[in-house]
Parts: C-alpha cells; sequence; structure tokens
C-alpha cells in the first residue's frame, strides 16, 4: 500500500480514559512511514459523512499531551447506526481525502462498522486498513480482559457506594433503604464493582441485582426483609439493565435507540431504581432515596485509575503500529499475564468476531442468589482499580477506650 492519510473517530459513550487512546493513535500515527496525516472525525462516522474533520496531525504536543488526561471524548461522538445506504457515501469520503487507514475507538457496534466498511472498500476494489480500539465502562467486549475505561468507571461507582453507604448507614433512623442504580444495559460488570469496598456485613452493599441474573420481585422484597432485620437498614445496587425471566426490563420502557437497544429509564418507563424503590416504599412503608449517576462514570477524569490512563494510551499506540504493519480487521486486546503484580500485553482479535459478541460476567463471579458478586470478582478487579479508602469506625460498646 502507497502513502495516504488515516482517519480516527470516537464512537459511543465517552469513558474517562478514550482521549488518552485519541492520543496514543496521534503519537504512533507519526512513526508510521506510509501514514501522511491523521484527520479527526468530528462526531463520529455521522461528522465524517458530512465532511466534518480536523487535522489531528497539526495539533501542538502540548495539546496531544493534555489529552490523556481530558475527560469525555474530544472528538465529538455519535450513536449513528451504520446503514447499507451510507457505505457509497463513506467510500466517497475516504476517497477524497486520499484515507488508506482507519481507526475507530468504540464497542461492538463500533467494531462492526468498521468491519463492514473494510469490507465494502474491499468489494470496490479500494484499499483500506481498519484497525479497532477498544472502549467500554460496560466492560462488555470479547476477546478482551477489561476494556479501558471500565477500571476507572469501577472506581467510580466503588468510591460512590461506599462513600454514599456510609451516608446510608449514619441515617437509617429517616431512610430505611437507599438505591444506587448503574450503568450496564447487559452485563453488570459496573454494578457489580459497587461491592468492592465492603468490608463487614454491615457495610454497603447490602444486595446488588445484575442483568445476567433473571429478577424475581418476590425474592428481592424478601432479601431486603432479610437484611433489614439484620442490619437495620438495606443499600442496594442494581444494573440499569435488569429483566424479569420473561424478558421484560424492570424498567418497563418500550422505548428503543437506532440500534435497537431499550431506553432504560426513558419515555414510557421509569428508571430501574425508582421501580426497586417504589416496591420497597408499597411492600414496607419505609422512607428511601435513590441514586442514579447516568453517565457521570464515563467522564470523572478526577477518579480516573493511572493503569487504566496508561493502558488506553498503549491501546492507541499499538493500533497504529498494527497499521504499519499492514495489520487490518483486528481490534487491540488486552491480556492479563498476572495478578499480583499486575501485568498485561497486548494482542489483536478478529473484528468479526467482536463485533457480534459480548461478554457477560461469568457465573463464577455471581453468587448462588444471584444478589451478590463472588470474591472471583473481586480477585478479577482489585488489580485493576486500586486501593480503595478506610474510613474510622466508632467502638460502640460503650466503653470509649
Amino acid at each position: 500500500m502507497g502513502k495516504g492519510n488515516a482517519v480516527v473517530g470516537q464512537s459511543g459513550g465517552p469513558t474517562s480514559v478514550i482521549n488518552s487512546s485519541l492520543a496514543g493513535i496521534v503519537e504512533g500515527c507519526r512513526e508510521v512511514a506510509d501514514i501522511d496525516r491523521l484527520l479527526g472525525m468530528r462526531w463520529g462516522i455521522e461528522g465524517f459523512m458530512a465532511d466534518q474533520l480536523v487535522d489531528l496531525s497539526a495539533q501542538s504536543q502540548a495539546t496531544i499531551d493534555a489529552l490523556r488526561h481530558t475527560p469525555s471524548s474530544i472528538l465529538g461522538s455519535s450513536r449513528h447506526k451504520l446503514q447499507d445506504a451510507d457505505l457509497p457515501a463513506i467510500l466517497a469520503q475516504l476517497q477524497r481525502h486520499d484515507i488508506r487507514t482507519i481507526f475507530m475507538i468504540g464497542g461492538n457496534d463500533t467494531m462492526d462498522t468498521i468491519h463492514r466498511l473494510t469490507d465494502y472498500a474491499a468489494d470496490a476494489g479500494y484499499e483500506l486498513r481498519g484497525v479497532g480500539v477498544p472502549k467500554t465502562v460496560d466492560n462488555d467486549l470479547f476477546a478482551t480482559d477489561h476494556t479501558p475505561g471500565y477500571p476507572s468507571a469501577a472506581r467510580y461507582t466503588a468510591l460512590s457506594v461506599q462513600q454514599s453507604g456510609r451516608l446510608a448507614r449514619d441515617m437509617q433512623k429517616v431512610d430505611q433503604y437507599t438505591i444506587y442504580q448503574s450503568i450496564g444495559r447487559d452485563s453488570g460488570w459496573l454494578a457489580a464493582a459497587g461491592a468492592l469496598a465492603k468490608r463487614c456485613e454491615e457495610d454497603a452493599p447490602h444486595l446488588v441485582y445484575l442483568p445476567e441474573r433473571a429478577f424475581d420481585r418476590d425474592r428481592f422484597l424478601a432479601d431486603v426483609a432479610a437484611v433489614h432485620a439484620r442490619v437495620g437498614y438495606v443499600s442496594i445496587v442494581c444494573g440499569e439493565g435488569i429483566r424479569y425471566a420473561d424478558g421484560t426490563p424492570v424498567s418497563a420502557s418500550r422505548t428503543t435507540d437506532r440500534f435497537s437497544n431499550v431506553e432504560f429509564g426513558a419515555m414510557g418507563g421509569a428508571s430501574v431504581g425508582m421501580r426497586l424503590h417504589s416496591m420497597i416504599s408499597e411492600e414496607f412503608g419505609w422512607r428511601g432515596e435513590f441514586q442514579v449517576t447516568e453517565s457521570l462514570p464515563m467522564c470523572a477524569i478526577d477518579r480516573a485509575v493511572d493503569t487504566d490512563l496508561s493502558e488506553a494510551h498503549a491501546c492507541g499506540r499499538e493500533a497504529a503500529r498494527l497499521a504499519g504493519t499492514g495489520a487490518s480487521g483486528v481490534m487491540v486486546t488486552i491480556e492479563r499475564e498476572s495478578n499480583d503484580p499486575y501485568r498485561s500485553i497486548l494482542g489483536t482479535a478478529p473484528l468479526s468476531e467482536v463485533a457480534v459478541r459480548a461478554k457477560p460476567m461469568p457465573d463464577e463471579m455471581i453468587n448462588d442468589a444471584g444478589n451478590f458478586p463472588t470474591e472471583a470478582f473481586f480477585d478479577y478487579l482489585r488489580p485493576l482499580v486500586g486501593d480503595l479508602p478506610t474510613y474510622a469506625a466508632l467502638r460502640l460498646d460503650g466503653t470509649g477506650s
């Protein structure tokens, strides 16, 4: 392949470290001999079709350095679902700008976009390399130990539940229960992270409900009553995507997005946290509160994990290196070599596999009751998140000593 330009886009929801991956791609492309310029898609593939591009090669090194610690998606994102009718227009744009390499940072749908574009270009006789960089706080991408962005979002969740759990414990004479709702449409990786800081039975959370297990209202209320009787208050974490056994979302929403994914808590349905809140209030007559962070774990750079930032950057650089070797149709993956000390290497997975498969939490990471993660999950997560704070505990035996 002769010299040409490259383009990179960010797609879907952001993470705290997605811009670090972008910085890695920018720096890596400088070392690839057959890439002249690196262009950035404004607003993802949707903006690319509208010829909204920025010259990343012209940015100062200070700007690229700052990207490594800048939250959200600096290029602007999109959730446009690629249609077959879009492909000719995209190919025309690729030809217009002499783009021979495309990088996309995103999740399953994004990997599917690259896969379809490179296949279409090949059928049209146009040489195009495509390399994906993983990104999602949901951590449900197939073939990678974890996704850049997940460790930081998991830390955000663990700290939030730990600190709001202290509030719930100390305010139990006012509010007998609290519900923390986590994002995570089809997998419970992020919701489960809320239990990482728990040290004893009294600590929050007491119950964790995940999309991998069918939700049962009667069993849920029995769990709540049992915890309240033992501890005096109830702290609950739930994933936004929990469903009943028949597949109906607990949020009862019937609204879907452009990818046919249910819009949890959208018009036509309350959030799942509100649903659970109502169930408890109606059953027991208790006062309680719910907390819905929505997209905040996606952009909290103040809680970003250093290892996550470094791995995200390394994935970007590796994507550029792979393109320089002629690789195409692959996504960069993270492979864990050791837990203690934590050590990882980078690998690849075919886009054709990543695009059509997901990675739910495995059975051994969820307890038999389906209402709490197991030690196997905590062993997996601790090296990614790092140390969490330990707070004061008073002696309550009345001795004062």
